[in-house]
């Protein structure tokens, strides 16, 4: 039973995904600079992003707790690489964000929470229990290897990208600069781009539905808002450089 509902789910979730993509061509999320009214009560972001994100990490390890696969290698090796992006993202990186008193709105805070209780049980109950176990010979395979590659070069560009956003403000500095070094001599968001290739690893990795249906998220996600920034940052800066690229180096 379960089964064929999550079938359904993740087909349903592609979906919303899609809708969610076109949506976010005429409109950008309102919060950090495109933050504006009109979007109801807000919230200290602080607490917006903790409460987000804080499901990423407790539904995908309540599946994994619940499931018959704790003392597989494959299975725990799947929960690591989960745990060191979204325990990061919920339990440190809001703590470390600067901006002073910024708020997000509690309905974007409530669609991204909304969002990680869903993507948690789809990843979480598919890589452990609904989907084909992986032996430990899939730790050899190319796809694991792969994706791999793939995933930790996504999560240290992200990480890398991040520490330069933040060393442009000094504490309670509310304002925005041109960035400069690392990635940000190719695009306007590597931060975006290293998320990007980060999800693809690990949907090559799982080698799961899931996992695909995550990445496609992603992209309908963040490629759409690294062009609002994009655009952003051309407007309100004359003199920001001609060359970049928007979220892909040398194409988009």
């Amino acid at each position: 039973m379960e089964r064929e509902l999550y079938s359904w789910l993740l087909i349903v979730w592609a979906g919303v995904g899609a809708c969610a993509f076109i949506a976010l061509q005429f409109l950008a999320a309102p919060y950090g600079r495109h933050s504006r009214p009109g979007w109801g009560p807000t919230i200290h972001r602080t607490a917006g992003w903790i409460i987000m994100e804080a499901p990423a990490v407790l539904v995908f390890l309540a599946c994994f707790l619940v499931s018959g696969r704790r003392t597989d290698p494959v299975a725990i090796a799947f929960l690591l690489l989960w745990l060191l992006h979204y325990a990061y993202r919920a339990f440190i990186y809001p703590f470390r964000l600067r901006g002073g008193q910024l708020r997000m709105p509690v309905s974007v805070m409530a669609m991204g929470f909304t969002f990680n209780v869903m993507n948690g049980y789809l990843q979480g109950r598919g890589l452990f229990t609904l989907g084909p176990a992986r032996g430990i010979q899939w730790f050899g395979d190319p796809r694991f290897l792969i994706g791999l590659m793939l995933f930790l070069g996504g999560f240290t560009l992200n990480q890398k990208s991040d520490a330069i956003l933040r060393g442009l403000r000094a504490p309670g500095d509310a304002g925005y600069r041109i960035p400069q070094g690392g990635a940000f001599g190719l695009v306007s968001c590597p931060n975006y781009f290293g998320e990007l290739v980060e999800w693809l690893g690990w949907a090559i990795l799982t080698w799961s539905p899931a996992g695909l249906v995550f990445f496609l998220w992603t992209a309908a996600n963040l490629v759409p808002r690294a062009r609002s920034h994009h655009r952003w940052y051309r407007e309100r800066f004359p003199d920001y450089p001609l060359e970049r690229k928007a979220v892909v180096p040398f194409l988009y």
